[in-house]
């Protein structure tokens, strides 16, 4: 089967749909990944919702500069905003937060604050699609800045889109590593230390650090959304979080991609369809 491009953050939010916010009875990785139970939520959406506005405006970003250029980042910031809005009002069950559910009814696309890690989870089609490290992070960080515009936030969403990166050019965990810490981010810590007390944190401070981690202490793909259920928290955004950066080194395997797909909609497999052939096109 031919490996297939930005499938990591919608596996893991199937994968990890089943656990958010239930407190797990012992903290283990599961044996199996993506049962008849399991289904996508606001991560997959709004991933979806990201690539799509990004490869509308694929012309005029590929001919000016938006890491330096005031409007065209203005350009791309409203694009992000309407397709969120989209996508989001098509599914308007998916599971948001409280005030993105507020941002999705308004009529205003100004940001309201957030520094819930929905801007991280997002992200994933930024690091694939980007040229250079500073357009990964500075797309990054607009993608997040139309809804989640907290300082924390931006962070989490300019890491995650720079560590995707990173790894596609082959710099490996130790680059992902330098990235995160000169965000500010401690990474020293390791799962088996933080595993028995840790609980259900939404914030990107709480949760996008352990996320990367989780990649970090991976030997698969697999593995890596395994982890990130493990730590019982934000289960489906922190499996997305960690299968966006792990999928960059351990590509999906072919049966869990299959019980995924059997889980999605007729739009959005259309849409990582596109967003596939697109990235493939690009050289990617």
């Amino acid at each position: 089967m031919t490996r297939r491009l930005m499938v990591g953050a919608v596996l893991g939010d199937v994968a990890g749909s089943i656990y958010e916010g239930r407190r797990l009875r012992t903290k283990t990785k599961p044996d199996f990944l993506i049962d008849e139970r399991c289904h996508f939520t606001d991560d997959a959406v709004m991933t979806c919702a990201v690539a799509e506005a990004l490869m509308d405006l694929d012309e005029v970003v590929q001919g000016g500069d938006p890491v330096a250029d005031p409007r065209l980042q203005a350009e791309i910031s409203k694009a992000v905003a309407v397709s969120l809005k989209s996508w989001g009002r098509l599914y308007p069950h998916a599971g948001y937060g409280g005030g993105f559910k507020n941002w999705l009814r308004g009529d205003s696309t100004a940001p309201y604050g957030s520094w819930g890690n929905g801007a991280a989870m997002r992200v994933s089609f930024v690091g694939w699609a980007a040229r250079t490290l500073e357009e990964a992070v500075v797309l990054g960080r607009l993608t997040s800045a139309v809804t989640h515009d907290h300082p924390s936030a931006l962070r989490a969403a300019a890491v995650t889109a720079g560590s995707i990166f990173a790894l596609r050019q082959g710099g490996g965990p130790a680059e992902v590593e330098r990235l995160a810490r000169e965000a500010g981010y401690d990474l020293s810590f390791a799962l088996d230390e933080i595993r028995p007390d840790y609980r259900f944190d939404v914030t990107c401070d709480g949760s996008v650090p352990q996320a990367i981690k989780c990649f970090l202490e991976a030997r698969d793909f697999e593995d890596a959304l395994k982890l990130a259920i493990s730590l019982g928290g934000d289960s489906d955004t922190m499996a997305a979080v960690a299968g966006s950066l792990a999928e960059v080194v351990h590509p999906a395997p072919e049966a869990l991609l299959e019980r995924a797909w059997a889980k999605l909609d007729g739009k959005i497999i259309a849409l990582l369809d596109r967003a596939d052939d697109f990235l493939k096109r690009k050289g990617r």
